[in-house]
């Protein structure tokens, strides 16, 4: 969202941005409710402007799922509410890796996975991209506004 206003996290109409430059460059949130899902676009190890972990491929996953798990936060959702994930990799080498970070964070919740090799991410230095979707029974209810609206 462009206008201003989006303080990183926040939720606005349904919506959390704030997390990544390209949010606005590109034009897309980096969460939306939908419902009692809650869907979070591709997220990186950017974090506060730069890429952390550069040659890592097990904590720039864990980095990319923070970014992710942060915005499902904003809807007071946790890990364990995440019942699909995909993990685009750049090289096969790094399956294990990143599958190892998988494990670590959603071991308890089990949610359908799916990992691809791709050929490459917006910068080269960028090893995984993630992407999650989370649902809790009874969410919308709790994001709707005094009016019926979404927040």
């Amino acid at each position: 969202m462009t206008d201003g206003r989006i303080v990183r996290g926040q939720v606005v109409a349904g919506r959390v941005a704030g997390f990544s430059p390209w949010e606005d460059e590109f034009g897309y949130s980096r969460a939306v409710a939908a419902g009692d899902h809650v869907h979070v676009a591709g997220t990186t190890a950017w974090v506060d402007g730069h890429i952390e972990h550069e040659g890592d491929p097990y904590r720039q996953t864990l980095a990319a799922f923070g970014v992710g798990l942060k915005a499902l936060a904003a809807y007071g959702l946790t890990a364990d509410d995440v019942v699909r994930t995909r993990m685009y990799i750049t090289h096969v080498r790094d399956a294990d890796e990143v599958g190892r970070a998988h494990r670590e964070l959603f071991d308890a919740a089990r949610p359908v996975a799916t990992m691809v090799v791709v050929e490459g991410l917006i910068d080269s230095r960028m090893m995984v991209e993630v992407e999650l979707d989370a649902y809790r029974s009874g969410l919308a209810k709790t994001l709707e506004a005094p009016e019926g609206k979404q927040p």
